[in-house]
């Protein structure tokens, strides 16, 4: 069965005398191909050749790159930031790419704590760089629009990796310079 007849059976369920939602299965099916196009990618795939030799051995990070994902337990919006930094070994990567990395990943059924771990994964898998660290804050929907019914709340989920853990300092300054 398609995604357009499942929501269809849906529709009449909660509104079986609806006559003016029969478009509703086929732009919900449009919407889905766009909302989890993350599946049909990878993150090879979405960095392709943009490594470059690394000119610095200094941290790079990107702060405030927003997403809006989709929770797999309630299939609710997340809506949030992203915070993803490396300390380069060899290569760096153009800072586009992060950002479609992290969309890679969040236009993908997620739970926000894997969200971080597969961001930071593909960073490490990608660059072999020193160390990672990603750091997210997002607000879900489930709790916004249902359970508690409270707005504003932010889960905030972080992964360090390599000389993110090793080293207090250089932890602290990714910290201060992303997410304060």
């Amino acid at each position: 069965m398609t995604i357009e007849k499942n929501i269809q059976e849906i529709l009449k369920t909660l509104e079986p005398e609806a006559t003016r939602l029969h478009k509703t299965p086929h732009r919900v099916a449009e919407s889905y191909k766009e909302l989890f196009c993350g599946y049909t990618q990878s993150p090879e795939q979405v960095v392709g050749d943009a490594l470059y030799e690394a000119p610095t051995s200094e941290i790079i990070a990107l702060r405030n790159i927003p997403f809006t994902s989709t929770c797999e337990h309630h299939m609710l919006p997340i809506i949030g930031h992203a915070h993803v930094g490396y300390f380069p070994d060899k290569q760096i990567v153009g800072i586009s790419k992060l950002v479609r990395l992290v969309e890679c990943f969040a236009r993908r059924l997620q739970l926000q704590e894997r969200l971080t771990l597969e961001i930071a994964q593909a960073v490490h898998n990608v660059l072999a760089p020193k160390g990672v660290a990603v750091v997210i804050s997002a607000e879900h929907l489930c709790i916004a629009q249902r359970g508690p019914k409270k707005s504003g709340v932010q889960l905030v989920t972080r992964h360090f990796s390599g000389v993110f853990c090793s080293d207090r300092a250089l932890r602290e300054e990714f910290l201060r310079t992303c997410c304060l």
